[in-house]
């Protein structure tokens, strides 16, 4: 009888953790009945192809924990369990398991423990000379309050090993920083709670498969929301629109140093925000991500499969891969690190993939709609072609961001955000749909000489955003929630309101910067193209 491996699944399916991590499975289970292996899971999820009775040779119905892995191993005799596919439930088991004798198949467990503590990663970055927020990990709200006063607010608060942002939170101020270091200490009782200077710039991902040796880039994405927005929640585009072949090239670098020095086997996930052209790690996930299905998708690289055979001791060379980013459009072609600024400014990318989220609001009664550091998207879609702006539209409206025929858009801004504001003004005008604004933003138009129509909040005299919306005269919404605050109550009625009369609801200015983009497609669907999917990947032209 061939010898048997045991893949971890995700558990139940909830926000932050879902059918992406279930795809991973599925796949690894079959590279590994490829490969002459007895593949079985443990999953305790009715609801997922994982669980399916001919999916895999042995379906384990349990709980993800420490102590059914460990019965279920010695009931099967397993030679190794895979932990790297089922998201942060089955990473979190890797040390546990490998301290009760299990061998961990892959990324070793002290790699993973190195990439989640935090005083150890950064020393290792240092080592690398690869830049990262500043913070650290503490134990204490006087830490906190220390770590916040040396690198100054905003900062980023987070509990560590949590998937999802779950009570993830960027505090400008001491008071907010009380509050919400309580809600992340809780959140993982008995592990460090993270506190780094927020950077604002340009969010942007990397999903590398690595042997130990060679590492493979299938491709970078940058996300359409700045820094603060949960990269579940945010629009994400494939091959970068606005991201120089300098950062691309150093986001690449960065991934495969790292790699290279945890002796990845495997897949692995790092977020980066670049500021000013500068590229700074944000965090590494030593295991399978939520982008896996969509990358694996648009780029034709069977991620799984590769990343399972890494993890059974295959070189990527021998499967006939090479270190460097995969270069789309081109099958076969990796760039080397040292040609991928050259080969970026001499080959367009033959056609853009959006990934758009989407949300339950509707069915979420209390969720707050406005998005954040922690993740709230139930689900996401995908939009190709052959231009940007028109895979942008195609994600956009099957994520069900769409106008009303008549009323106003209407333009809400935070303080922060009004710059802005004449930009995404001047598109919506010069496509001949009215504006309407409340009073701050209203005046940033007219400074920028775009018309608008003067509304009140909620309050006040006059007619008021409610009136608009429950009147139909309201065709979108663009709410940018005021930073630094609780939302207030007014908000939350504005945001709701949109969201029981089927009104559109952008809460965050980069989404509405990206709609504004996509105007001319809206106003002419006829400009995007309808075609089958392999033809967007070979670079067929309309």
């Amino acid at each position: 009888m061939p010898d048997s491996i045991l893949v971890l699944g995700s558990g139940p399916i909830r926000i932050g953790q879902g059918i992406e991590f279930d795809y991973s499975c599925v796949h690894c289970v079959w590279a590994l009945n490829e490969m002459g292996y007895r593949a079985m899971i443990i999953n305790n999820n009715p609801e997922t192809v994982s669980t399916d009775f001919d999916t895999a040779d042995g379906l384990f119905f349990e709980p993800v924990t420490l102590d059914d892995v460990v019965s279920v191993v010695k009931a099967a005799n397993v030679i190794g369990v895979v932990c790297q596919f089922g998201g942060q439930t089955a990473i979190n088991l890797a040390d546990d398991l490998s301290n009760a004798g299990v061998k961990v198949l892959g990324t070793q467990p002290q790699a993973i423990a190195l990439a989640e503590d935090r005083d150890q990663f950064d020393a290792l970055l240092t080592e690398l000379g690869i830049k990262k927020p500043k913070g650290r990990a503490v134990r204490s709200l006087d830490e906190a309050q220390q770590v916040a006063a040396e690198v100054g607010f905003p900062v980023l608060v987070r509990p560590s090993f949590v998937l999802g942002g779950r009570a993830m939170e960027i505090c400008f101020d001491s008071e907010q920083l009380d509050h919400f270091f309580v809600e992340a200490a809780e959140a993982n009782p008995g592990q460090p709670v993270l506190v780094d200077e927020y950077v604002l710039g340009d969010e942007a991902e990397v999903d590398v498969i690595s042997d130990g040796h060679d590492t493979l880039v299938p491709g970078v994405m940058e996300h359409i929301e700045r820094a603060g927005v949960h990269s579940g929640d945010s629009m994400a585009v494939y091959p970068p629109v606005t991201l120089s072949p300098k950062v691309q090239a150093e986001m690449v670098d960065a991934a495969c140093k790292i790699a290279r020095k945890l002796d990845v086997r495997g897949l692995m996930n790092i977020q980066f925000v670049i500021r000013d052209e500068e590229v700074y790690v944000l965090e590494v996930n030593p295991r399978a991500s939520r982008t896996v299905p969509y990358l694996s998708k648009v780029t034709g690289v069977p991620m799984v499969k590769l990343a399972t055979l890494c993890m059974m001791g295959k070189r990527l060379k021998d499967l006939g891969y090479s270190s460097g980013l995969w270069l789309p459009g081109q099958p076969g072609a990796v760039v080397p690190l040292g040609r991928i600024i050259e080969t970026v400014l001499q080959k367009p990318a033959p056609f853009y993939a959006v990934k758009a989220p989407v949300f339950s609001f509707q069915k979420l009664s209390k969720v707050e709609p406005s998005l954040g550091p922690e993740m709230k998207s139930t689900g996401e879609i995908l939009g190709i072609d052959f231009t940007f702006e028109a895979a942008l539209y195609k994600a956009l409206v099957a994520s069900h961001i769409t106008f009303k025929s008549q009323g106003y858009v209407v333009l809400t801004l935070d303080d922060r955000d009004k710059p802005f504001a004449a930009e995404i003004g001047r598109e919506f005008r010069a496509h001949g749909i009215p504006l309407a604004a409340t009073k701050g933003t209203h005046e940033a138009l007219a400074t920028a000489g775009i018309e608008s129509h003067l509304v009140s909040k909620v309050q006040g005299s006059g007619e008021n955003l409610i009136d608009l919306i429950r009147g139909g005269q309201c065709r979108l919404m663009v709410n940018t929630p005021t930073h630094g605050k609780s939302s207030t109550l007014e908000a939350k009625l504005i945001r709701r309101t949109c969201i029981e009369t089927g009104i559109a609801c952008l809460t965050s200015v980069d989404t509405a910067r990206a709609l504004a983009k996509a105007l001319p497609i809206y106003s002419n669907p006829e400009l995007a193209t309808c075609l089958p999917f392999n033809e967007y990947l070979s670079g067929h032209s309309k």
